[in-house]
């Protein structure tokens, strides 16, 4: 399937980050019934916010990147809009993400896969570190590695 290009950037203004934070929860929190706002947390405002759109400037992906330490960094948040899965729009994040972390001096990300998400993550080099946590008494989660 062709789709339009992508083009990667951070949320600038006011109106792009009401897209990234609406496709965050529309993604990660709206199906499982947890309430408008459960997509952000208290370390917004240090992490660095990444976006994927088309030429129209829909957001079709997310991600936040956020250093736990001078030499990790963690990715999280990351979305896909429903239906455009599978084109390489989450891979192009992930890329990203690495470029900028790696700026910033970490030299390994982390991240908690969801179990659907464990095979992409995987292609994108990354390993099983342990299970980890039960999200909603639903969601298998697992924490994983890569050296940068």
């Amino acid at each position: 399937m062709k789709t339009d290009p992508v083009k990667i950037t951070e949320p600038q203004t006011k109106e792009q980050f009401e897209a990234y934070y609406l496709l965050r929860y529309e993604v990660l929190r709206k199906p499982w019934n947890q309430p408008p706002g459960s997509e952000k947390d208290e370390q917004e405002n240090e992490s660095i916010h990444i976006m994927a759109s088309n030429k129209s400037g829909e957001v079709l992906g997310v991600c936040r990147l956020q250093l736990n330490s001078p030499t990790e960094a963690q990715l999280r948040y990351m979305a896909v809009k429903t239906g455009t899965q599978g084109l390489g729009i989450g891979k192009k994040l992930v890329e990203y993400a690495e470029q900028k972390a790696k700026q910033k001096g970490a030299g390994k990300m982390i991240l908690q896969a969801r179990e659907i998400a464990v095979g992409f993550y995987t292609k994108c080099g990354y390993k099983i570190a342990k299970k980890s946590f039960l999200m909603w008494d639903e969601i298998q989660h697992y924490l994983m590695d890569k050296d940068l």
